[in-house]
């Protein structure tokens, strides 16, 4: 099958992923190519790499719900799409086959619309659901944290992955309502939490800083993504694109500082100091040197595109970097 054969939306009306047509123009796919969507989900991006050239596509996605979207494309490609389940930090474990070989990479960060939509999961405080916030549907749960850890921890989990500057008085809060019973809802953490902070002037809720540092925590996002970075730079050949689209200061934060130190971009602390010798040679080329940001016109189509970022880089012919370099 060539590129073009294969419609974006696989025959029938699809949901398009955020910045679908920065990702695409930052990967530039190529006839042959072999790709990798590290965030499947409804297989957005993956379509759109199947269309754009005559590709191969691995999609990966650690929640078990992207599995059967997942196996309508790979009926659909005629082959040219496989699906491997679990996170893309792995995916050097999940694509063995073409280890150092790949020609892009797609990394589309947080949350997708059919986790937050979906009251059972979880993960909205807009509707009342089971406090769970599980990716993966499994280990240990967002309830299992909040009923759970000591107030100093669960400050701190607020405080560093929410960036809420009142996560003590939360935390407190939540420790004072669990002694009345365990808190398993969505909507009854929202309330404690409302109970200790003010309604910002932007419209903001004032649940939506705890929430996130809670889901953050309860998925290892950011471990996840130092890693996944890391095995992007081993997987990709040079040439080879990453493009990652964020969408909160802390996953832009992480990305930023890695395409900054591996391409040989980050801060010395003198700019008259010489270069060390064990300097290592850049293992990537910036394409984006600040992130790129949605249109007004997506933004208005979709508002939840408002805080998307993109970063995209090529790989160079240097040797990955050994170790946590990030």
């Amino acid at each position: 099958m060539t590129g073009g054969q294969l419609n974006q939306d696989g025959g029938r009306q699809a949901h398009a992923p955020v910045m679908l047509a920065e990702v695409l123009e930052a990967l530039a796919p190529r006839d042959g190519g072999i790709y990798i969507d590290g965030t499947f989900g409804r297989g957005g991006y993956s379509r759109a790499i199947l269309a754009a050239a005559a590709t191969q596509v691995f999609g990966i996605d650690r929640d078990p719900e992207a599995a059967s979207e997942a196996a309508t494309l790979e009926r659909d490609a005629g082959g040219r799409f496989d699906f491997r389940q679990g996170r893309f930090s792995d995916m050097e474990q999940l694509v063995p086959e073409h280890g150092g070989a790949i020609a892009g990479i797609a990394l589309d960060l947080g949350l997708s619309s059919p986790q937050i939509d979906q009251a059972e999961r979880g993960f909205s405080f807009r509707q009342d659901g089971p406090l769970d916030m599980r990716m993966e549907r499994s280990g240990p749960s967002a309830a299992d944290a909040v009923n759970g850890l000591p107030e100093k921890e669960l400050a701190d989990i607020l405080w560093r992955y929410g960036e809420e500057r009142r996560s003590r008085a939360v935390a407190a809060a939540i420790v004072a309502a669990r002694r009345e019973g365990p808190i398993e809802t969505t909507g009854a953490l929202a309330d404690i939490v409302r109970s200790v902070v003010k309604p910002a002037r932007d419209g903001i809720d004032p649940a939506t800083r705890s929430f996130q540092g809670l889901r953050i925590y309860v998925n290892d996002e950011l471990g996840e993504l130092e890693r996944g970075l890391a095995a992007a730079e081993r997987m990709l050949a040079p040439r080879g694109r990453l493009a990652v689209v964020s969408f909160h200061s802390l996953e832009d934060r992480v990305v930023k500082r890695f395409l900054q130190a591996h391409s040989g971009r980050a801060p010395k602390a003198s700019r008259h100091q010489p270069l060390a010798e064990t300097e290592r040679p850049p293992s990537f080329d910036l394409i984006t040197r600040s992130a790129r940001r949605p249109s007004e016109r997506e933004c208005q189509a979709n508002p939840r595109a408002r805080s998307a970022r993109l970063r995209a880089a090529e790989r160079s012919e240097a040797a990955a970097w050994p170790g946590d370099t990030a």
